[in-house]
């Protein structure tokens, strides 16, 4: 069996910057995804895209090397910002646990790599399974593709508009967050508020006792309504990841 060194090169570069892409990009950034599965799914997906690359303009090892570097940069980019973007959720349940009292009960979840307390690792689990379900990891793989067309194998990234854009998905993850968990966190504010009224007018009666037990019930039958909601949270947010692609690029 013979091969075409030009295009074996073509599928290394390309399988490089997917694999960046993968290693930071939920769900397949999950302790749980084995990394021969990342590596052979790297390699499936730049043969699945060949047919819309161009062969690297040289094959000497000083631009091979070059254009790998970049291939690097270009997929680690695309993966942070589709981790930031998802690591909203996780965010919105970090504002929950803190507010509703469960922030004392943090720990370190291996398999997401995530600290946090409860409705933190829970959102976070959420978001990583409704990447399947809802069909929003196929959104995003598509456009990884489409960042060939953009950037190709031999091609450049200006760090000035990606910079930019990175600080706008991180401004937008905070944003999204909030957004999720706004309105329970308002009803746990305004418990404490009433709590705090309680005590003014009864000091002999100690509210904030009761406090901790309230807002564990109040989070507990509210939450629910939360998570229905993050569906269309997730879909959205891989649209946005695939709009913040082309802007990470130099597009739109």
């Amino acid at each position: 069996m013979s091969f075409a060194l030009a295009t074996v090169e073509t599928v290394a570069l390309a399988s490089v910057r997917i694999v960046a892409f993968l290693v930071l990009a939920p769900p397949f950034s999950h302790r749980a995804v084995p990394a021969r599965v990342r590596a052979m799914l790297s390699v499936g997906l730049a043969l699945a895209v060949l047919p819309r690359l161009g062969e690297p303009a040289t094959t000497e090892m000083s631009a091979f090397f070059g254009a790998l570097v970049v291939q690097v940069l270009v997929g680690a980019l695309l993966g942070f910002v589709t981790y930031a973007l998802v690591a909203a959720v996780a965010a919105a349940g970090s504002f929950i646990d803190f507010f509703g009292g469960f922030q004392i009960a943090q720990a370190y979840d291996p398999q997401s790599m995530v600290m946090g307390a409860q409705f933190t690792r829970l959102f976070q689990m959420i978001a990583v399974v409704l990447m399947f379900v809802t069909g929003a990891y196929q959104v995003t793989l598509t456009g990884l593709a489409a960042s060939f067309d953009v950037v190709p194998l031999d091609g450049r990234i200006d760090l000035g508009p990606a910079a930019g854009e990175v600080a706008r998905v991180v401004g937008r993850m905070f944003l999204v967050s909030l957004q999720v968990a706004g309105p329970l966190v308002v009803v746990l504010f305004l418990a404490d508020a009433a709590l705090g009224l309680v005590t003014r007018v009864a000091p002999a009666l100690n509210a904030f006792v009761l406090g901790f037990p309230l807002k564990i019930l109040l989070t507990l039958l509210l939450v629910p309504f939360v998570v229905l909601a993050l569906p269309r949270v997730v879909e959205g947010l891989a649209g946005d990841a695939v709009t913040s692609f082309g802007r990470l690029l130099g597009v739109g």
